[in-house]
């Protein structure tokens, strides 16, 4: 439980950490940014594989570089629920998607 908890914290301060990098990406505290991963993680986990479902011809003639369309639509999604968190446009959040998920594998590699 602790893993997961600070996993889930270390998410939230990687997201915090891209919205200062991406312009176009804001997100108003920890609080919000605790709240956006939270989603994040259920979207990802219901909704994301239905869509890899429905969407799997042509993620498999782009050899699954659909995905990160996918994962970009996921978090804009999310931005467009939470309050406090927000994308100014899908190239911020398809950036900041592949970002995100480079710091979320890095953070599940040392705590796994």
């Amino acid at each position: 439980m602790t893993g997961l908890l600070l996993r889930w914290g270390l998410n939230a301060i990687s997201l915090l950490v891209i919205a200062h990098i991406i312009e176009g990406v804001t997100v108003e505290g920890f609080g919000s940014a605790l709240v956006a991963v939270l989603v994040l993680g259920i979207v990802n986990a219901l909704i994301r594989p239905i869509i890899l479902l429905l969407t799997l011809p042509i993620n498999i003639m782009t050899i699954g570089l659909f995905t990160f369309i996918i994962n970009g639509l996921m978090l804009y999604m999310v931005a467009s629920v939470v309050v406090g968190f927000s994308i100014d446009g899908f190239i911020p959040a398809l950036i900041g998607t592949i970002i995100l998920s480079v710091f979320s594998t890095i953070v599940n590699k040392l705590f796994r």
